[in-house]
Parts: structure tokens; C-alpha cells; sequence
């Protein structure tokens, strides 16, 4: 999810809204994230209803009279009208933003029912466990990145994947990363879940692929280096793949430190070519 300008300070603005609230609820702060995920699916389904809720020349009590009562008619929980009515009444860039943002704090509501529970640090590492268990299974992930294939499909496949070994906050949002793909691929839903849950944390991710398994002192050191270099809490997730040889690739956000055997072999090939 991309948002510019207007459109994310309009998010920030309703994470502040809600976020007190949804702490409040507790254990109904799952009801309350997945009630807002059947709002995104019904936005990402119909064009005319997003430009409606989203057009900036209609009245914001227009536009929170047509989610409440679309809301109101599905028995919506109350707390999930008032959160939409927040969003529908501020201002979006884009059309597209307003589902966008929606989800982002569908997210939220599943992830402070985590932390509330003490439980977000588990779903943050089972998240990425997901990613590096699929790293070598090339027909799983292309089959949970099919929108073409059924979702109630995919999502059994994860169920089967997980099969009943993780929090309840990481089943649902990994079956949501494959149910609702939003134009997006099952691992990148999944990447950006891990990421959104670090910045909960105030931790940076780093991403590392080594040939073979780093020992806890290993690990360590190499987490003290990143937090060091980056200046904030870095946590480090391995990814065992042989095929590198040896070496180390490392990502933190957008920057790639890449030692690997296969790239330094790579570069002295292009370096005798030229």
C-alpha cells in the first residue's frame, strides 16, 4: 500500500481514532478487524460505491449516511460504522486510497488484539516463518498468488500450511494475504504484515539468507552490527538456502548487502566479459 499526501494524513488521523478505541475492546478487537475487511472486499467490489464514499465534493454526512446505512443493513458492529464514518469523512487522493487505508486498519484492529494479549512479537516471527517455509516451494506460492483459483482454496491451503500451530492473529491475516491478493503476491502481503508489525514494535527488519545456520552468537553480533548501523532495534530473520554457497545476503528495507559466492562469482563473470 502506497499513500501520498492528503491521503496519509487522512489514515493517520483515523489510526488515531481508532486506535484507543479498539484497545478498549479487547478480544472484539478481531470481530471488529475482520468486519473491516468485509468493507474493503465490498469497496474493492464495486467501483461506484468507492467513488461515492471517496468523492471530496460530496458532504462528509452524505457520504457517512450511505456507509451507515449499507453497514447498518449487514448488522454491522457499531464500533465498525464509526470507523468507517471516520474514513469516508475525510479526504482521499485517490479513489483506490479509501479500501487502502481501510485495510491498513482492518490490520490494526487484528494486531492490537494481539499485542493486547502480549502475543504481537509471536505473530511477527510466525509471519515470517511462513515466508522462509515457502522460500522453496515455488508451486504453493504461485498457487496462494492466483487470483484466478478460488480463495476459499487458497485459504485451506494455508490452513493446512499453518495447521493450527499459530496464534489466531496469524491465521487470519495469513489467510488474508492470499484471500484478498489486492493485486499484490502472497509473500509481498506478507513482507509488508511483518514490516507494519516491526514499526508497532519500533524494530527495523533485516532479512538475511545465509547457506548454512547461524549460531545464537552469530545472530547476535550480526543484529548489533545493523542496530548500530541503522541506529534503532533491528530484528534479524535467517533464511537457510545452500544454493548461495556461501556468504551472507542481507536486506533492510530497500538496501541489500549481498556477499554471497553466487554474486561474487557473478561480478568476476561480467568483470572478464567486458
Amino acid at each position: 500500500m502506497t499513500l501520498h499526501g492528503t491521503s496519509r494524513a487522512s489514515l493517520e488521523a483515523a489510526r488515531q481514532t481508532m486506535e484507543p478505541m479498539v484497545h478498549a475492546i479487547g478480544d472484539d478487537a478481531m470481530s471488529v478487524g475482520q468486519q473491516l475487511f468485509a468493507v474493503v472486499d465490498a469497496l474493492d467490489s464495486s467501483a461506484g460505491l468507492r467513488r461515492i464514499l471517496a468523492d471530496p465534493s460530496l458532504p462528509a454526512e452524505e457520504k457517512q449516511a450511505v456507509a451507515s446505512r449499507l453497514l447498518s443493513a449487514s448488522a454491522a458492529d457499531a464500533k465498525v460504522i464509526y470507523t468507517v464514518n471516520t474514513v469516508v469523512a475525510s479526504r482521499w487522493s485517490a479513489d483506490s486510497d479509501l479500501p487502502d487505508a481501510l485495510e491498513a486498519l482492518a490490520t490494526d484492529a487484528i494486531l492490537i488484539n494481539a499485542e493486547s494479549r502480549g502475543a504481537l512479537g509471536q505473530v511477527e516471527d510466525e509471519t515470517f516463518a511462513i515466508i522462509r517455509g515457502l522460500r522453496g516451494q515455488r508451486q504453493a506460492r504461485e498457487t496462494l498468488s492466483d487470483p484466478r483459483s478460488n480463495p476459499a482454496m487458497r485459504a485451506a491451503i494455508v490452513d493446512k500450511l499453518l495447521d493450527g500451530q499459530v496464534d489466531a492473529a496469524t491465521l487470519t491475516l495469513a489467510r488474508r494475504a492470499t484471500t484478498a491478493l489486492r493485486g499484490k503476491r502472497f509473500i509481498a502481503n506478507l513482507l509488508a504484515l511483518g514490516e507494519t508489525i516491526a514499526a508497532r514494535r519500533s524494530t527495523t527488519i533485516a532479512q538475511v539468507i545465509s547457506a548454512v545456520a547461524l549460531n545464537d552468537a552469530q545472530k547476535s553480533r550480526l543484529q548489533d552490527l545493523l542496530s548500530r548501523a541503522y541506529n534503532t532495534a533491528v530484528q534479524v530473520y535467517v533464511t537457510i538456502d545452500p544454493s548461495i554457497v556461501g556468504g551472507l545476503r542481507i536486506q533492510v528495507g530497500a538496501d541489500v548487502v549481498d556477499t554471497t559466492v553466487l554474486t561474487r562469482l557473478a561480478d568476476a563473470r561480467r568483470q572478464v566479459a567486458a
